[in-house]
């Protein structure tokens, strides 16, 4: 009987192969025929560098704030698997990549300085929704589909770079003096950088995943919204649909919760603790259709594999 729906298993997924790729054939030679037009980019510009994190299982603890008997605690550290490639941009947006959406009048202008290398110094000094406005301008320059990372995705790309932001403290500790010196030694730990001014592209290094410059002294916006959990209640004190929140995360040396029209951190933007050195982003291109359906075969195939695997050996009748 096992052996049954292992057999009928392993032989729908033979069949669902062949069909898949007969209809990424039909669509290839729709596309080329004319039948079916891509999406075009307009006015074109050259797609920015990426690199693509393979999928695998990482330790991630949650950005929100937790409390427990109104106190803070840390949040839960779970393992997450990530099943779907991701293709991240290596370094954060360029002042001169930025300016391009602000000559054609798709981006506001940065509010910061000129740098003196702009192709190699990332942007600064621009908001939440200037970065909404420059993944709008760039998909529509690329034909591709950009959009803010999550707070998760950048944990997953940035590998050992990403930062814990635990106090460390025994969540049933109800001893508010231990909490509080915690709480000071972590925010003196996050004192600001000697240098705040941006730096050269690959000034900070890279990820053994390929990120580069994660966690110098530019904080990345991402379209995770910040939100408090009451850990009694196990309820969130705010919606994590970013059309509906107001304070996002902006990670690097630590999270960040900031409210999305500020630019510049130093202003009184950031809702909780020691403020960023300065905010910028980078982008995640999201995977074409053809692609999805290819990494979809390759997950199929992998199940195949795995099927065939586990049918144990034909023993024979038994007596």
């Amino acid at each position: 009987m096992i052996l049954d729906e292992v057999d009928d298993q392993v032989s729908g997924i033979s069949i669902a192969i062949p069909l898949v790729l007969l209809a990424i054939l039909l669509a290839t030679v729709a596309v080329q025929s004319g039948l079916v037009a891509l999406r075009g980019a307009q006015n074109p510009v050259a797609s920015p560098d990426v690199i693509t994190v393979v999928p695998r299982s990482f330790a991630y603890r949650d950005h929100a704030e937790y409390f427990r008997a109104g106190f803070a605690v840390d949040a839960p550290r779970s393992v997450v698997a990530i099943e779907t490639p991701l293709a991240i941009m290596k370094y954060q947006v360029s002042r001169a990549e930025y300016d391009r959406c602000v000559q054609d009048q798709a981006c506001s202008p940065a509010e910061s300085e000129e740098p003196a290398s702009p192709d190699k110094t990332p942007v600064i000094g621009v908001s939440y929704d200037d970065a909404l406005h420059y993944a709008a301008w760039l998909s529509d320059h690329t034909g591709h589909s950009w959009t803010l990372p999550t707070d998760e995705q950048l944990a997953f790309a940035a590998g050992s770079r990403f930062p814990d932001d635990a106090l460390g403290v025994a969540s049933d500790d109800k001893n508010p003096a231990i909490r509080w010196l915690a709480e000071y030694e972590r925010e003196a730990r996050r004192s600001a950088s000697k240098d705040p001014r941006p730096q050269l592209r690959g000034s900070f290094g890279v990820s053994e995943y390929g990120l580069a410059d994660f966690a110098g002294n530019i904080w990345e916006w991402t379209r995770s919204c910040s939100k408090r959990v009451d850990m009694d209640a196990q309820k969130a004190d705010q919606e994590a649909d970013p059309s509906r929140c107001g304070i996002l995360i902006a990670s690097g040396k630590h999270r960040a919760p900031m409210s999305s029209f500020i630019r510049n951190p130093k202003g009184g933007g950031c809702t909780v603790g020691s403020p960023p050195d300065n905010l910028g982003f980078r982008l995640v291109r999201q995977p074409s259709s053809l692609e999805m359906a290819k990494d979809w075969i390759r997950r199929m195939i992998g199940l195949t594999t795995f099927s065939i695997n586990a049918v144990p050996p034909d023993e024979g009748p038994t007596s």
